[in-house]
């Protein structure tokens, strides 16, 4: 397999899934099968007008950066893509991306099912909501699920 390619963005536009995967796969004959996984904006009880995500600049593309190496030094990968949109989301609307892309489906799996255990829980974001009434809520506090799934991974945390 070729030297990975890593691209990470952290930016308020919204992404194109298939712009994406076109651009990881373009002259790569190696790449057998791509995973991606997008986190979407929900709103489960029709009360949520917008979720505003914020991030810490730099170091929010550092993390995500350094997660995604582990992954591609881990499982034999041709690229992976990970991007995280920040600002005002509305419900509906892409939140994260992430792609993997390999010779054979199980890295590809494994690999972007890494990045996104270890981005959701470790890479610097925060989320607030803003609900349909006009009122703010409270920011969005960590799941223990999140943290219950990186022991699957049987390793140090990176």
């Amino acid at each position: 397999m070729k030297i990975p390619i890593i691209k990470i963005q952290v930016r308020q536009e919204n992404f194109d899934l298939n712009d994406e995967i076109r651009a990881l796969t373009a002259n790569r004959t190696d790449v057998g099968a791509v995973v991606s996984f997008t986190g979407i904006c929900r709103d489960e009880n029709h009360t949520l007008s917008a979720l505003e995500i914020e991030h810490y600049p730099g170091m929010a593309q550092a993390e995500i950066l350094r997660i995604a190496e582990i992954a591609c030094s881990r499982w034999p990968l041709g690229g992976m893509v990970a991007i995280h949109r920040y600002g005002k989301i509305l419900p509906g609307e892409n939140i994260v991306l992430v792609v993997a892309a390999s010779k054979h489906r199980q890295a590809a799996f494994d690999g972007a099912n890494f990045l996104m255990d270890f981005l959701k829980t470790r890479a610097p974001f925060w989320k607030k909501e803003f609900f349909a009434d006009g009122s703010k809520g409270e920011w969005v506090s960590a799941k223990d699920d999140d943290d219950g799934a990186l022991v699957k991974w049987n390793q140090p945390e990176p």
